[in-house]
Parts: C-alpha cells; sequence; structure tokens
C-alpha cells in the first residue's frame, strides 16, 4: 500500500510526519541523541530489523540529520552523529516526552527525565512564546498564514476564513 506523500504540503507538521515516515524514526533520532550512535548498538537497543534500521538511517543521513563519521577502517563501520538539523530534533523529542510523561506514565512515574546542565535541575520542555516568554497553548495561540502558504491557495475562501484574526 503506497502512501501518501506530505512532503509538498503546505504544513510543517504535515512535512515533518513526511519525513518521519513511521514511529522507528523518532525512536531512532532518541537513542542517537542519547549517544547511542552505532549501527548494532542501535539495533539492539531498538530490537529493531536490520534491514528497516538501514532504511531509516539512509533517510536521515539522506535528509540532513545524521551524517556518517568512519570509527574503523577494515571492514568500514561508522557511528550515527546528529547534524544541526538533526541536534534541533531534540527540542521535539523533549516535547513529545513531556505529553508522555503527563498523559501515559501511570502510577510508576516518567520512565525517563532530563537534567538541565546549565542550571542543574531536572526539567522538562515547555512551549513559550520567542517574544514575550510566556506559555503559548491552545487557548491563547492561532495560526496564521505564514510567508511560504501557496498563494493560489491563500486565495480560497475557505482557507482564509480558517486562518483569519
Amino acid at each position: 500500500m503506497k502512501r501518501t506523500s506530505f512532503a509538498h504540503w503546505p504544513c510543517s507538521i504535515a512535512r515533518t510526519m513526511d519525513l518521519l515516515g513511521d514511529w522507528w524514526t523518532p525512536l531512532v533520532l532518541r537513542e542517537v541523541s542519547y549517544g547511542i550512535q552505532r549501527f548494532d548498538a542501535l539495533q539492539e537497543s531498538l530490537g529493531i530489523a536490520r534491514n528497516t534500521l538501514s532504511d531509516r538511517l539512509r533517510r536521515l543521513v539522506d535528509e540532513g540529520l545524521l551524517e556518517k563519521q568512519p570509527y574503523q577502517t577494515d571492514p568500514v563501520r561508522y557511528d550515527y552523529v546528529p547534524t544541526e538539523k538533526g541536534r534541533d530534533f531534540y527540542t521535539v523529542l523533549l516535547a513529545m516526552n513531556r505529553w508522555g510523561d503527563r498523559w501515559l506514565s501511570g502510577e510508576a512515574g516518567p520512565p525517563v527525565t532530563h537534567y538541565h546542565d546549565v542550571c542543574g535541575q531536572e526539567s522538562h520542555a515547555k512551549v513559550v512564546c520567542a517574544a514575550c516568554g510566556e506559555p503559548m497553548t491552545v487557548e491563547n495561540a492561532h495560526p496564521r498564514l505564514g510567508p511560504g502558504y501557496p498563494p493560489h491557495l491563500a486565495r480560497r475562501p475557505e482557507i482564509r476564513a480558517r486562518f483569519e484574526d
């Protein structure tokens, strides 16, 4: 079954999901962010099929989230190291982790917590306005058409109505 591509949709969430493609990709990025960067260690940690892991790593390298750095020459073996684009995805993982901790952890509590090296405290992700620092919620924020929204779609009345103030 062929899946629909969202790569060219005028929505950053849809484009991100198109890149992620499935549940394995964010888990691979999580493990790499946690410092597990060798193929065999990733395969063992995730319990993922080797061919599936190969596909996900290839895509993440092709999309510029990871880069291959050789650590052995005979045979050649690689570490998969996050690029700037890959390191930036860590904030997405933190936000997902926070949501899961709040709604899916159960009585035992969160399975993993995060420590902020800068202030020395255990912490969690919090989405705040970059301009004023106040929390952004569904109650106090809304989407607007951005400069990258296709003009031919932006002219449609049902689209304009969805994004009006």
